[in-house]
């Protein structure tokens, strides 16, 4: 008899600690739970309510999406077969883990797949968790289908943890903070050995919970630095990296143009004219976002299917 292969669940989080406790809750409930459950924080109290909890494991680790996912990846090794890394806010529904599970076992040249968002709250004002059940239930039992895609969405991506342990993978840390394009890097390189796919009726909702993001300055400038350092990489091509960098750049004038109260994007458009000046000179960095003060309160909203188009 085949092994059923072991899943676990991962979750990097920061400055967000009931949204991450609700999704915690949700998750450990779930008929179908994962083996094992592995969150990293850069600060105990980013994980209020966890640190007693014998179903979590909970890892205190260095700021940033790429550290955090790093130390999962760690701490996972080498007792889970699949790992599935979901935002603090992302809620899937009752069976994506079956659903993946399954896909895995039976298609073995897969490597990294991603589930299909029944609602993005990035797109709007967000999403609350009531609201995200009852998606989910009026969706019901979907039709699975497995095509291949550019590279998995970051609220839900799952991996194949033989292919990073072989080729010795890691999430670049030169991506630092919120990681902008950290799931398109990650996914082009584990890609190389494998297929990347998306699972139609491994279904989530993504809530697009708006505390506890960046400034529009450093989103902005990361919008040009980190597409221009994956051309570099190799895990972008340049045709794909130059229309991303058009549209943003083109999203935040408009915006800006208009007056978009919902976005930072004076802001964002003022990183962009800055990246692009380094760009000019040579010193274009996405590292160079650590160096900007937090000039704005405005809230920073995260990458969304829309804005990272496949």
């Amino acid at each position: 008899m085949t092994r059923q292969s072991s899943i676990s669940v991962g979750i990097a989080s920061a400055g967000r600690p009931a949204t991450l406790l609700a999704t915690i809750d949700y998750l450990a409930g779930l008929r179908n739970r994962p083996e094992r459950i592995i969150v990293c924080v850069p600060d105990i109290n980013d994980a209020a309510g966890l640190d007693n909890r014998l179903d979590v494991e909970l890892i205190v680790g260095s700021r940033g999406l790429t550290c955090q996912r790093n130390r999962i990846l760690r701490a996972a090794v080498p007792d889970t077969d699949i790992l599935i890394f979901l935002d603090d806010d992302f809620i899937p529904a009752p069976n994506f883990i079956s659903r993946m599970q399954a896909v895995f076992a039976r298609e073995p040249d897969v490597t990294i797949a991603t589930g299909e968002v029944l609602a993005d709250g990035i797109l709007g004002g967000g999403l609350t968790m009531s609201a995200a059940l009852e998606i989910i239930e009026t969706a019901g039992e979907r039709a699975e289908l497995v095509t291949d895609v550019y590279n998995a969405y970051g609220c839900n991506m799952v991996v194949r943890l033989s292919a990073v342990i072989e080729h010795g993978l890691t999430f670049d840390e030169q991506l630092p903070l919120y990681g902008w394009l950290e799931d398109v890097d990650f996914s082009r390189s584990i890609a190389r050995y494998g297929r990347s796919v998306r699972v139609a009726g491994a279904c989530g909702v993504h809530l697009g919970v708006k505390s506890a993001r960046q400034p529009g300055l450093r989103l902005g400038y990361s919008q040009i630095a980190n597409p221009a350092h994956l051309i570099r990489k190799g895990t972008m091509s340049k045709a794909r990296a130059i229309a991303q960098i058009g549209r943003n750049i083109l999203a935040n004038a408009r915006g800006a143009l208009l007056g978009d109260r919902s976005i930072d994007r004076r802001g964002r458009l003022g990183g962009n004219v800055l990246a692009l000046a380094d760009l000019l000179i040579g010193r274009a960095s996405p590292s160079r976002i650590l160096e900007f003060g937090i000039s704005s309160n405005r809230e920073m909203s995260s990458p969304s299917i829309a804005t990272k188009r496949r």
